[in-house]
């Protein structure tokens, strides 16, 4: 991975490091976050964020300036799986908010509120 996408991952890392549940993989030619094993959000070349979804939320989110479909090969994913561009994560409030969005999507953050 590049540096951009490097740096990304250690500010995704800093992000989720209150949650134990989160655990980091090396896929796909990008370091991605799981929780339940399943993938959250992951740091690509470029700084780009991959940011998982359900396809309901991300045909939504693809109005969003810098937003789109994520491309893994030759093959152009669904609307659960967007590309963030580096610019639009550029301060750790923006990230954040993007994080929030992957665990709100995918179940964690109504998950991890009901275990406290």
């Amino acid at each position: 991975m590049d540096a951009a996408g490097n740096e990304l991952a250690d500010r995704v890392r800093a992000l989720l490091s209150a949650d134990a549940e989160i655990e980091e993989r090396r896929m796909f030619g990008t370091r991605a976050f799981l929780d339940d094993g399943r993938i959250l959000v992951g740091a690509r070349p470029g700084g780009v964020l991959l940011v998982r979804v359900d396809d309901e939320s991300g045909a939504a989110l693809l109005t969003e300036p810098g937003v789109a479909r994520a491309v893994m090969g030759s093959r152009t994913m669904s609307s659960g799986w967007l590309d963030v561009a580096a610019g639009v994560i550029e301060d750790d409030t923006a990230l954040m908010s993007w994080l929030d969005v992957a665990r709100e999507s995918t179940g964690s953050a109504v998950e991890a509120t009901e275990k406290d």
